[in-house]
């Protein structure tokens, strides 16, 4: 052992390791920001080393301080954060959400489980948070947590209901709605008399309405189709929503089926025991016309009876108008962000008069394809003006009452954290938080390079050359999860790859060129990128680009074309095993974290069933095909498996099987199981260690 570590030291010494991976992930990670309607007030969560806390900064100082003050790396987020119209409340869910067991995660092995609990905690004083809740929540979490326009009440889904509490915990929490089917996102009507909610009936869906006085529960014009998104007009007399096919049997599982779907409008939604509704617009029935992947995120009812939404009917994701007002017909959209890019997300100004949105737009700086920066409509014309540009990214913004423009951002080189967005700049809210031996002097700034898979398809990706180097080096490829991600040229706005940057940049200061390749099925390319006929189970088209990545690296001066790597997690996974079991020739070594490795395992490929789709044999032979436990027999190189075991995305099994697979072949592997861990790593220790090991891994294997 102390030969190995002395070896190791050398090493570490010999490529001028620079910093820990301790160091590069010591930053605190902030999300869901959120503002008062009607008060100077920010609020937002940050995880620091695994604790969890609310944050709140108020003008005009806009001076960051911690609210909550959770501690230890317990592995009990913070969800669903929610801060009252007149900014003196903050409400959140703590814990995570059940498994399909119905428990609630317990990655720290304590005796008696942790419960996930919905808070409230006032702003102004020093008091300890208000328990609201405490009957735990369903498979997705807390996620809808919801305050009344007066502050006084807090509504959420879990366990198939609806539930209510007074928000300064005078009463337990009462389960208002228990109509059947699965009763979830539910929005206040602006007067606070009504609930919108969508109770889910599994092939169907409706539109709900639930009265706080007197209490009932009416529908919103039900069909067999599935509606869902509501949202109130401005007035509160109008709701809109989206409608969409109900579920179809025996429909054909290899190829890609359009999609499509409406937006619709109730008048009498506020009042009528039966409310009607009428379509205002249909998308087109073609492939490009399916819903968009993250319209609940672009979806507005605004002043003056303005409906923004974003669709991909062009083959982009842009931002498009409508009027509320009633018409013989559906109307054709008005596009507003025309343009080579896609639109990510979009929120509004309290009065409904504006939209800030981000995007990946770019004119001279084709960086920006890899960045995100903020742009903003506004009434009644509604022509983009950008916000911020530059090297920096921004994502999740929020506006305060008086037009004021809060996010979170960051840069090649420096963590992620809040900010107040200036004429000119962005101020930090809480520069304290940033700890003062972060790396961000021996970080690299990762270059945006552009090659073409074997089909000719343009592939993006961010090369991070390691400091100092002097001669070839051993080169590393990382592919992301999801797949509907992108790796960005900086630190990332989602935890799990914020985390994978920081790796990307620990394997840079460990002395490999690092690649990280957005292949075809991610985001932000356009819609023909992202959604490939022949991808994932239907045929794995993706697995070119990963190979193109490779055949880039080979044509570097200073990559020794004979020591390449790979490492990703979940589809990463499975990318970075498709890899290892096609071409060991070329990989000589991978890290697969939670990686799926056969598709038909994980497909319902019901063919003895009277319902099942009518290429179900087939479909489920492609799969297999396209998975990598159909090449095992090809795979050479040494592999290290991390997985936790209670993952509720990818079957702890996928690793178990392959596992079994890989030892009657005798190929080298290694294995970090993390006991009762999920998918997204609940414990910082446990981010650490797993890329720690995985730096220690590739070491041993390529150096």
């Amino acid at each position: 052992m102390k030969r190995l570590l002395l070896f190791l030291a050398l090493c570490l010494s010999a490529f001028g390791q620079k910093f820990t991976i301790d160091q590069v992930m010591s930053a605190p990670f902030p999300n869901q920001m959120t503002a008062a309607r009607k008060a100077q007030v920010v609020a937002w969560v940050l995880n620091d080393h695994g604790a969890s806390n609310v944050w709140v900064a108020a003008g005009p100082e806009w001076k960051g301080r911690q609210l909550t003050h959770y501690q230890g790396d317990m592995g009990m987020p913070l969800a669903a954060l929610t801060i009252t119209d007149d900014g003196k409340t903050v409400l959140y869910a703590r814990g995570t959400e059940t498994n399909g067991e119905g428990l609630v995660a317990n990655p720290t092995t304590q005796m008696k489980l942790p419960k996930q609990q919905v808070f409230s905690v006032d702003v102004s004083s020093a008091d300890e948070p208000r328990l609201l809740g405490d009957m735990g929540c369903n498979e997705e979490g807390c996620e809808d947590i919801q305050a009344s326009p007066d502050g006084k009440w807090a509504v959420w889904s879990a366990k198939k209901k609806l539930w209510m509490a007074p928000t300064d915990g005078s009463k337990p929490a009462r389960d208002v709605v228990q109509v059947r089917g699965d009763n979830v996102d539910p929005r206040w009507s602006p007067d606070g008399k009504h609930i919108a909610f969508v109770t889910d009936r599994n092939d169907h869906s409706f539109i709900a309405i639930y009265d706080l006085d007197p209490e009932r529960v009416r529908y919103v014009a039900p069909t067999v189709d599935r509606d869902e998104m509501p949202h109130w007009s401005p007035d509160g007399q109008k709701l809109l929503f989206v409608r969409r096919n109900g579920a179809e049997q025996r429909l054909t599982l290899i190829p890609l089926h359009p999609e499509p779907w409406g937006i619709w409008v109730s008048d009498d939604a506020a009042s009528a025991d039966r409310p009607t509704a009428r379509e205002v617009w249909h998308s087109t029935k073609t492939l490009a016309g399916s819903l968009p992947w993250h319209i609940d995120e672009c979806l507005h009812f605004l002043a003056g009876n303005v409906i923004i939404f974003n669709s991909e009917q062009d083959g982009r994701s842009h931002l498009y108008s409508i009027s509320a007002e009633k018409t013989d017909h559906p109307q054709d959209a008005k596009l507003l962000t025309p343009g080579d890019f896609d639109v990510e997300s979009t929120t509004e100004k309290p009065d409904a008069s504006e939209i800030v949105y981000t995007s990946n737009q770019w004119s001279n700086d084709r960086g920006d394809e890899d960045r995100r920066h903020l742009w903003r409509l506004k009434a009644p014309d509604w022509k983009p003006e950008q916000v911020t540009k530059g090297e920096t990214i921004e994502w999740g913004p929020v506006m305060t009452s008086d037009g004021q423009i809060f996010c979170l951002g960051s840069t090649a080189t420096t963590p992620s954290t809040s900010y107040r967005v200036t004429a000119n700049s962005r101020e930090m809210l809480a520069p304290q938080t940033i700890p003062a031996d972060f790396p961000s002097a021996d970080l690299v700034t990762p270059k945006q390079v552009i090659f073409k898979a074997a089909d000719g398809t343009t592939i993006h990706g961010q090369l991070f050359a390691p400091k100092g180097q002097t001669g070839p080096a051993p080169a590393i490829i990382h592919t992301h999860g999801g797949p509907p991600r992108q790796m960005m040229l900086g630190f990332h706005y989602s935890y799990y790859y914020y985390n994978a940057y920081a790796a990307n940049q620990y394997l840079a200061n460990l002395g490999y060129v690092v690649l990280s390749v957005n292949y075809r099925l991610g985001i932000m390319y356009g819609r023909a990128f992202h959604r490939v006929a022949n991808g994932g189970a239907r045929g794995g088209a993706e697995y070119q680009d990963l190979l193109a990545g490779a055949k880039y690296l080979q044509t570097l001066p200073n990559v020794d074309a004979k020591k390449i790597g790979l490492w990703g997690g979940s589809y990463g996974g499975y990318m970075t095993a498709m890899g290892l079991a096609r071409n060991s020739d070329i990989f000589k070594a991978g890290v697969d974290f939670h990686g799926v490795h056969d598709w038909s395992a994980l497909r319902n490929y019901r063919w003895d069933s009277s319902l099942a789709a009518p290429d179900a044999h087939a479909a489920a032979e492609l799969a297999f095909k396209s998975s990598p436990d159909s090449s095992l027999a090809g795979w050479k190189s040494p592999v290290l498996f991390i997985h936790g075991d209670d993952d509720r995305n990818v079957s702890f099994t996928e690793t178990t099987n392959i596992i079994q697979h890989l030892r009657k072949q005798n190929v080298d592997y290694e294995e970090l199981i993390f006991p009762d861990e999920i998918h997204d790593l609940l414990l910082w220790k446990d981010w650490v260690e797993s890329y720690r090991k995985m730096g220690d891994f590739f070491q041993r294997k390529m150096k």
